[in-house]
């Protein structure tokens, strides 16, 4: 069984997203008591995605990964995103809770043979984009190390010439950075992030990111074209938007399935099926309790049901603001419940959320949808598991 450890694991997301590819987590480090209690409740509750994680509760950078005896195939985590993020202070390095040196540390003493780092796609800003690279070259030598007292950009200056050189002795990785949208890969949300993948070079590894799965066109089609979306709801199809019209033209009497080779966008609608109406009742659903006072305003007027969700957000701009809600068939603005917003981020129904409502929101705005991590650890086992093949069979048969 592949190995992983998961670093900045929140509430779960990309963990679950690596235990599902099939990786063993040698340990799950998070600072936050919340998260770490969500974790611990879902492990009371024998959840089969966490049941067995060793989960330490503290800094990163104070876990004794010497004690870590066995290879490790991955080291996974997405780093605090608040230095780079639009709604942040956009300090980056100058930011105390920029904890990509601490990644790059885990990573020279773990020496995995591969890496999945996930960030805000407000890192790949041209603001950022030294120490964009900073981080990516980092990552690729991360034995080349800075001075005591040395600035990042001399140090960056360093590393370039490292790069430039060709010289790829001692620890080095192949580095792959992919901004990604979640709903191109059937997460009900319009959620960009980038994810950062890298390979030990002495792997051998070729990887691109996995294709999209499904794309805004084919919901297009469903909706505008066929009419196929409205029908399996039962619904009237509306009047086409006028924004859309002369696109929803071009689809006329396509056919989807022949024409696409993606599955529509979920969307909204998509996501919530199945889950009563909480103004009403939660039924037997966990963390799917009404929230009142949601109000709509310039900036923050919710998402529509019948495209994917605005990204969830978990800041201020985020849970007292508009972004965290739907805009109901009657046009009124609701709240998304817990577990709507869970749907919405692809966690599974019977992962239980710790906290109040406002603190449930916050860990699954800064969680990794649970579908997009796995798409993304399960391209890299299949990487690590060929080379496994081809190590096996170029080895001397025994006797």
């Amino acid at each position: 069984m592949l190995t992983s450890v998961e670093l900045f694991a929140g509430a779960g997301g990309l963990g679950m997203g690596m235990s599902l590819a099939g990786f063993r987590h040698l340990a799950v480090v998070e600072w936050d008591r919340w998260a770490c209690d969500t974790i611990r409740e879902n492990q009371r509750r024998q959840h089969p995605l966490v049941c067995d994680w060793p989960l330490h509760e503290g800094d990163v950078r104070r876990v004794d990964y010497g004690a870590i005896t066995c290879p490790v195939d991955v080291v996974a985590g997405g780093p605090p995103c608040q230095p780079f993020s639009i709604c942040g202070k956009h300090a980056a390095h100058a930011d105390d809770r920029d904890m990509f040196p601490a990644t790059v540390d885990v990573v020279r003493k773990l020496r995995p043979r591969a890496f999945i780092v996930e960030n805000v796609r407000g890192l790949t800003r041209s603001a950022f984009a030294n120490y964009f690279q900073y981080i990516l070259l980092q990552l690729e030598f991360p034995e080349l190390t800075s001075k005591p007292d040395e600035a990042w950009t001399t140090h960056l200056r360093r590393l370039q010439r490292r790069k430039t050189s060709g010289h790829r002795d001692g620890l080095a990785y192949n580095v792959i950075p992919t901004l990604v949208n979640a709903a191109d890969y059937g997460v009900p949300q319009r959620r960009e992030r980038v994810f950062i993948v890298g390979f030990r070079d002495d792997q051998g590894v070729r990887w691109s990111f996995p294709r999209p799965t499904h794309s805004r066109d084919a919901l297009m089609i469903d909706q505008w074209a066929t009419g196929e979306y409205w029908d399996r709801y039962g619904k009237k199809r509306p009047p086409t938007p006028e924004h859309l019209r002369k696109e929803a033209e071009c689809f006329r009497g396509l056919n989807r399935r022949p024409n696409m080779t993606t599955e529509p966008w979920r969307t909204v609608r998509d996501a919530l099926v199945g889950l009563p109406n909480p103004e009403r009742t939660a039924g037997s659903f966990h963390n799917h309790g009404f929230q009142p006072g949601a109000r709509a305003y310039v900036g923050h007027t919710g998402s529509p049901l019948d495209l994917p969700a605005k990204a969830l957000k978990a800041g201020d701009h985020g849970v007292p603001g508009g972004e965290n809600m739907m805009i109901k068939d009657n046009s009124e603005p609701r709240y998304f419940t817990v577990r709507e917003s869970a749907r919405v981020q692809t966690f599974p129904d019977g992962y239980v959320l710790h906290g109040a409502w406002s603190e449930a929101m916050r860990q699954l705005g800064n969680a990794v949808p649970v579908t997009l991590a796995h798409i993304v650890a399960a391209s890299v086992a299949t990487k690590l598991l060929q080379r496994d093949l081809l190590s096996l069979a170029a080895s001397p048969a025994r006797a």
